[in-house]
């Protein structure tokens, strides 16, 4: 876990060794089911667990803060958030039941207790979040009409509720079109190497209900 604690060096002992233990399951895992690609599985702590904790890199959760991870697959970024932020509380969605069977495993063996995890479509859920995650699963006019009714109307952390998502490549247009306040994060700022250069973390503003 070098790349984690190279650019995390705060962790405590018990989120070093979750991380070391939650890299090792994804390996396990990924002998029986295809959540990672083969050639990205060498990868997984850059292309995934690295990636997915850019946003710890930019927001700090406070404790009680829902977030829903929406299209979850193989637990990112919820997993490795949920590490970093025991005190937030992070629910996982995807609508595939194998996936979800993985991450209920993964879950239980780093004992989170801070996570949940379900197969659903994210459309029936009916919850409150602070903020919904996601990397890379749909263009953001159709992730919001999923999830517009989901993020709470109370407000505590530094950001103000709303989406924060994961992408890469060119994408003003997507969040042009939904009217809403935006600000995309370079991660090639953030992280070293060539995996991070076309990457962004995209935040938005939920607006306030009248």
């Amino acid at each position: 876990m070098q790349l984690i604690s190279r650019y995390f060096p705060k962790l405590t002992p018990l989120q070093t060794e979750q991380f070391s233990k939650l890299k090792m399951l994804y390996e396990e895992w990924n002998e029986k089911i295809n959540l990672v690609s083969r050639q990205d599985i060498g990868n997984l702590e850059e292309k995934h667990l690295l990636h997915s904790l850019s946003i710890a890199k930019l927001i700090q959760f406070k404790g009680f803060t829902k977030i829903l991870d929406v299209g979850t697959g193989g637990g990112f970024p919820g997993i490795p958030l949920a590490i970093m932020f025991p005190e937030a509380q992070f629910h996982l969605v995807d609508s595939i039941g194998k996936k979800i069977k993985v991450v209920a495993d993964i879950i239980e063996k780093l004992e989170l207790p801070n996570v949940t995890c379900e197969q659903n479509r994210v459309e029936k859920l009916d919850d409150d979040y602070e903020f919904v995650v996601s990397r890379a699963v749909a263009e953001f006019p159709t992730l919001y009409e999923w999830t517009r009714n989901l993020i709470s109307q109370e407000y505590f952390n530094t950001w103000d509720n709303g989406w924060i998502l994961l992408k890469g490549g060119d994408i003003e247009a997507e969040f042009q079109a939904a009217k809403l306040k935006y600000k995309i994060h370079e991660l090639s700022e953030i992280f070293e190497g060539e995996f991070f250069e076309t990457k962004k973390l995209i935040y938005v503003k939920a607006k306030m209900k009248s």
